[in-house]
């Protein structure tokens, strides 16, 4: 898609928390941003805060629990040269105790805490392992190394991410 020499990051979870600082911080490093986020609203402001750095700044409004919007992620992550780092912070909590628990609430925990994060490093890789360079940063809960403190399937989604690669 891109093929000029600027550097750019694609942050998922960017409408506020770690990613909108993520954003904050490569936008004053220089990096052109794409940001991805399930709201429009939140992520629309977190981009014009960050647009005051003097880089570019798209946004993509995705559900990542979503087929159709991952799958447009990924295909970004894979043609857009000019991205050249990854920061996977997308992520849902769920109320802890299985027994009781909304089985659908944590399905989609489990599609955006593990399968998203997991499909999209896997298409950054490829995609830097092509172009010589490239970073992935994966966020994660510090949950994922005490899961008695929340819930096992919860802290299990954490775990994963800090053993991606």
């Amino acid at each position: 898609m891109n093929t000029s020499t600027r550097k750019a990051a694609l942050i998922t979870g960017a409408s506020g928390g770690i990613g909108a600082v993520y954003a904050d911080r490569l936008g004053r490093r220089g990096y052109d941003l794409i940001l991805v986020a399930r709201d429009a609203g939140r992520l629309t402001a977190v981009a014009e805060s960050t647009t005051r750095h003097g880089v570019a700044v798209e946004t993509i409004r995705a559900d990542l629990t979503k087929v159709a919007d991952l799958r447009r992620v990924e295909e970004r992550l894979r043609t857009d040269s000019a991205i050249s780092m990854l920061v996977n912070n997308a992520g849902i909590g769920a109320a802890p105790g299985l027994a009781d628990a909304d089985i659908d609430a944590l399905d989609r925990m489990i599609h955006v805490n593990v399968a998203a994060p997991t499909r999209l490093a896997a298409a950054a890789a490829s995609a830097f392992s092509a172009a010589g360079r490239g970073t992935i940063v994966n966020i994660s809960s510090a949950l994922a190394l005490a899961p008695e403190l929340f819930s096992g399937a919860y802290s299990g989604t954490s775990i994963t991410v800090v053993f991606l690669f």
